[in-house]
């Protein structure tokens, strides 16, 4: 695992505090050739409600039953269903060949209501039966609202955080234009795992796909970060929308599992106090810690991040990284994306179109040319994606704000994974 540390100016001016940003990159190693791993433990909490029984169910278990074949007989997978009862349709246990899965999965039909939490909480009860110590994911997949068991969303979020805490990552698949994004988004950040959008069946079963993936490439489990702030930083503040857990002497984030080649990036910010000593002088100090899945070993690496206190005639010719300004740039248009969501949720269209006519007026205001071309293509894509939400909001707000939340989601909180199975 490598750690790279950028600030946007690393030269201040002697006895004049100020505000710098730090852009933090986390890269998890690449795969290389035959790579002993962990069995994989993957538990899917499906939606068989009433709603689902236009084909989406259907569809959902051909995705699971093609996904099958893809795991070591030794990996572990369970599936529970749930309408207004919760059942157990494959106890988790190991794949062996596929072929006893495959049999249960025929026996699963539309049913009534939708008791998610109940799903939700039996999942997470049979990660932990067969977890043996070890990291699992769980998938859920709904394409409605809970209205049976428990309903409200703080409550269902501390669950997932809970589980997550218990080394349960939580991913969410909303299915169509009638789910609950905010309930899924919220569940899905407490489990600190990916939140996506299916506008049907097939969308869904890539979805999940996306999650195999992950899953059977992790490099890093448990990935979480220490940061302490130096003796005299008043504040440290992380932009990013993470699970925050403050300690004694600074604060953890925790960042979940990386994939092979993953580069994850967090933003933050640091207040730099009045210094009157010239020379290097540490803001902060961060310390990453994973476990590594071909060893299970815990791993740890630290990282200074240092700033040059200079005189002031000095300090006033410096030029501001672009590097850290493009992501600054970057995670402002998240933010607005974000308040454009809130804004659909209250009924205001307008208030959401001029957020992104704002945020593309952002986008053309940069020197794209300049750029890498991996950058320059992210930007195109983010310009091109405002656009079809833009006209999207008059035509079909609901799924323009089903977009938003999951966009923003994959951008601010999971920053720098390319998800598979999207562009």
């Amino acid at each position: 695992m490598d750690l790279n540390a950028k600030l946007d100016f690393n030269v201040v001016a002697v006895d004049q505090g100020e505000t710098v940003n730090l852009l933090l990159g986390v890269a998890a190693p690449g795969l290389e050739g035959e790579r002993r791993r962990d069995p994989a433990r993957l538990q899917v909490v499906l939606d068989r409600s009433g709603s689902m029984g236009g084909g989406q169910l259907v569809t959902a278990l051909q995705a699971i039953d093609s996904l099958i074949g893809r795991f070591h007989p030794d990996d572990v997978f369970g599936l529970v269903v749930f309408d207004d009862e919760v059942q157990v349709a494959v106890p988790s246990g190991p794949v062996g060949d596929g072929s006893a899965i495959r049999l249960l999965l025929h026996q699963i039909y539309p049913g009534g209501m939708t008791n998610l939490s109940g799903g939700m909480l039996r999942g997470i009860q049979e990660c932990g039966r067969t977890a043996d110590g070890r990291a699992s994911t769980l998938v859920l997949l709904s394409d409605g609202h809970a209205n049976r068991g428990i309903t409200d969303h703080d409550q269902l979020g501390d669950f997932a955080a809970g589980a997550g805490r218990d080394g349960i990552t939580i991913s969410t698949i909303g299915i169509g234009a009638g789910y609950d994004e905010d309930l899924l988004d919220v569940i899905s950040r407490g489990g600190n795992g990916n939140s996506h959008f299916a506008e049907n069946g097939d969308e869904a079963g890539a979805h999940l796909a996306s999650e195999v993936d992950g899953l059977l490439e992790q490099v890093a489990q448990t990935v979480s970060l220490t940061v302490r702030p130096g003796d005299s930083v008043s504040q440290v503040r992380l932009f990013n929308d993470l699970p925050v857990s403050s300690i004694g002497d600074g604060f953890m984030v925790e960042l979940g599992e990386l994939v092979a080649d993953e580069e994850r990036k967090l933003l933050f910010e640091i207040d730099v106090p009045n210094i009157t000593i010239l020379g290097p002088a540490q803001v902060c100090e961060i310390e990453l810690r994973w476990v590594d899945t071909e060893t299970m070993e815990s791993k740890l690496a630290t990282i200074p991040v240092n700033v040059n206190v200079v005189p002031g005639d000095q300090a006033a010719g410096r030029i501001r990284d672009s590097e850290v300004e493009t992501e600054m740039n970057f995670q402002a248009v998240q933010k607005e994306k974000r308040a454009a969501a809130d804004d659909l949720a209250r009924g205001d269209y307008d208030s959401a179109q001029r957020r992104m006519r704002g945020n593309s007026r952002i986008i053309e205001s940069m020197d794209l040319a300049g750029m890498n071309p991996k950058d320059m293509n992210e930007w195109e894509r983010e310009k091109l994606w405002m656009a079809e939400r833009e006209g999207q909001i008059s035509s079909d707000p609901n799924s323009a704000r089903k977009h938003m939340k999951a966009d923003y989601h994959n951008k601010n909180r999971r920053r720098g994974r390319n998800p598979r199975g999207e562009d």
